[in-house]
């Protein structure tokens, strides 16, 4: 049974004990899947990171990502918090890392001080699908069909991992009052291969917006993954190049993501509170 380090790490905040959690298993060479599956499970996060020796000679690690469910091929609160982990075991206070993922290779820049990150990464271009009814996604949100905004269609996003937006009217009180429909937003999410239905306010004026996230069955406190593609898809179609996004109020875990277009990627960033340093015990 060998022993590795470990990190947990809170993400998109610099106060503990909010944004999202992020377990980081550092030195995961040689772990079989069925040992890292295993242990995300075993975390009951909604991600945990596995840093291995990347096989691309371009990148400086492989981060393998695994939900509960299973391995996924790319997400934006893992990357960051797992270069913060990174760095940290590697006593770098400054540091561009380029991460290798199956969405492809990301850099991440990292600084520190102390028990907090700043980080920031840069996703894929951005992919985008066929605009969906918005009368079903605002069923699956619990909301009716009016609370969907006027002019921004519903519609599956992507900068690495692919999402389904839903732009909703810019009421504060409609993210309050969404009661989702669990197994609807599953069957929404399976339909068109996405991991979050993404509920957004967006104020495109002040470059503002609030979010929710939900999944199959639970919400996520902070979701760079769909940000990222939400920054990308506001600026094509409304040219605010910048994005400041506040999620995981309702859930009692505030988060901030900045995210900023830059050429056809977006970065997306935030801090990283380091909560835990310790040893996992894993069979290999």
């Amino acid at each position: 049974m060998a022993a590795r380090r470990y990190t947990l790490v809170d993400v998109f905040t610099s106060t503990r004990l909010q944004g999202n959690p992020l377990a980081v298993v550092h030195d995961a060479d040689g772990l079989p899947d069925q040992v890292m599956h295993a242990f995300a499970r075993e975390t009951r996060l909604s991600e945990t990171s596995f840093v291995q020796t990347a096989d691309d000679p371009q990148a400086d690690y492989r981060n393998r990502i695994w939900m509960p469910t299973g391995e996924i091929p790319f997400a934006g609160h893992p990357s960051l918090g797992a270069a913060a982990a990174v760095a940290r075991e590697r006593g770098e206070d400054a540091a561009t890392y380029v991460q290798q993922t199956r969405a492809g290779r990301q850099p991440v820049d990292v600084e520190a001080a102390g028990g907090i990150a700043h980080c920031s990464m840069l996703q894929e271009p951005l992919e985008t699908g066929p605009e969906l009814d918005p009368a079903e996604v605002m069923a699956a949100l619990g909301l009716e069909p009016a609370a969907a905004h006027p002019e921004l269609p519903c519609q599956p996003v992507s900068t690495g991992l692919r999402h389904v937006l839903a732009p909703v009217r810019d009421d504060p009180g409609a993210l309050r009052a969404m009661r989702p429909d669990f197994p609807h937003v599953g069957r929404l999410l399976a339909a068109h291969r996405a991991t979050c239905l993404y509920a957004a306010v967006v104020d495109t004026e002040r470059g503002r917006a609030r979010a929710r996230s939900f999944f199959g069955d639970g919400e996520d406190p902070a979701t760079g993954s769909a940000a990222g593609p939400l920054c990308a898809w506001l600026a094509a179609r409304t040219g605010v190049p910048a994005l400041e996004v506040m999620q995981g109020v309702e859930m009692g875990r505030a988060s901030r993501l900045s995210c900023r277009l830059e050429g056809e990627r977006v970065r997306v960033g935030g801090d990283v509170a380091v909560v835990v340093d310790g040893t996992v015990h894993l069979d290999s």
